[in-house]
């Protein structure tokens, strides 16, 4: 295994793409931010995913961007890869699920942040530190941000630069729930497990809903596939029935 590389493991219905760069804290380098946009290509085509899980190597998430191609970052402003796989992994048609542990900083935050949900360990450590570098947030980053915790939070965390625990994380919609280190992938599974059970089709329609990227004629199609494929008959027979359900809908390959 390389030394910075993303790794994608399989798992029944879950895929688990892990940030490996242990001598770097997990730091995201520019290879590794092109590596991720094709390698969820990849997963999201594959009709036996489910859900999948990002985390970092070790003990770490990810404590950021590689910044040693400084004038590369600084020439590509928003149009910087790491935006670019930001807003691929923001765009994943399934739930994709930040499982964090210790430093989850920069471009970790980054990739966290356009993740469903972020499951964290309480010895998470969250922080934007472009203030500290005299950098500008890109304005898409700056903006989900904002729209996760809230204007004022994320204007202290981009004014300060400051770490927050994972405790005030929790507070402020950072993270969605913080448990003990060793109990993390326990949680994460059953919450994986619990996706992988519903109905593909709701769940798809729900995220392209709640992220507002379905128009009215998209909405209006979601709901002829209820019909067209039986999925709601399905479920609510399996409920009459007391057993589980056989949800058969797939999404279309993109």
């Amino acid at each position: 295994m390389a030394d910075a590389e993303l790794v994608v493991e399989v798992s029944g219905p879950v895929a688990t793409v892990v940030i490996h760069n242990p001598p770097r804290r997990n730091a995201m380098t520019p290879a590794m931010w092109r590596q991720l946009p094709p390698l969820l290509d990849e997963v999201e085509a594959d009709p036996s995913v489910r859900a999948l899980v990002l985390t970092g190597a070790g003990d770490t998430f990810c404590a950021g961007a590689d910044l040693t191609d400084l004038d590369e970052l600084l020439a590509a402003g928003d149009g910087s890869i790491a935006v670019a796989a930001e807003e691929r992994l923001a765009r994943f048609a399934k739930p994709t699920i930040a499982a964090v542990r210790g430093a989850c900083v920069g471009g970790g935050c980054q990739l966290a942040v356009a993740c469903d949900l972020r499951i964290a360990a309480d010895d998470a450590r969250f922080g934007v530190p472009p203030a500290r570098l005299g950098l500008v947030y890109p304005a898409p980053t700056t903006r989900r941000l904002a729209r996760l915790v809230g204007p004022s939070a994320a204007k202290h965390l981009l004014f300060t630069a400051e770490l927050i625990d994972a405790e005030r994380a929790l507070r402020i919609g950072l993270a969605d729930e913080v448990l003990p280190g060793e109990g993390l992938a326990a949680r994460v599974a059953e919450i994986t497990a619990s996706i992988a059970q519903r109905s593909p089709l709701s769940v798809a329609a729900a995220k392209e809903i709640i992220d507002d990227r379905a128009a009215p004629s998209r909405i209006a199609w979601w709901h002829r596939k209820v019909a067209e494929t039986g999925e709601a008959r399905e479920g609510i027979t399996a409920v009459r029935e007391r057993r589980a359900p056989g949800f058969a809908w797939t999404p279309p390959t993109p």
